[in-house]
């Protein structure tokens, strides 16, 4: 399995020859709750590390998703347009976006697992 890599905006990155597969953490599903919709960017959008680049809708709220890392969106997960709440069922599994990373060093900014769980156990 590919090395997961988080933020401290509880979006997830999976590395897999070059692409950053990104998608929102297990805590950030609990968290939102029954998610009803997800706004996909689009192929070929250009992301820079921080922006914004697509949005989780709950029944609770939305919440921005943003970008770990910069460069170019390669592909999409599609599924999540018709079946949103797979993302609560394995949020690990349904990423979101993939991007063909410009700057493969933004990943030194991500923490690990072990470097997530104490941040998440901070913000309690």
């Amino acid at each position: 399995m590919a090395k997961v890599l988080f933020t401290n905006e509880h979006e997830y990155v999976q590395v897999k020859d070059g692409v950053a597969y990104v998608g929102i953490s297990d805590y950030a599903q609990e968290q939102l709750g029954d998610i009803v919709y997800v706004e996909l960017p689009e192929i070929d959008d250009e992301v820079t590390i921080g922006d914004p680049m697509g949005v989780v809708e709950s029944v609770k709220s939305a919440s921005d998703i943003f970008a770990p890392v910069s460069g170019t969106i390669v592909e999409v997960n599609e599924a999540l347009e018709d079946q949103p709440e797979l993302i609560n069922e394995d949020a690990m599994e349904n990423w979101i976006a993939a991007v063909q990373m410009s700057d493969e060093s933004e990943l030194d900014e991500l923490m690990d697992e072990d470097e997530y769980k104490a941040f998440l156990e901070s913000e309690a």
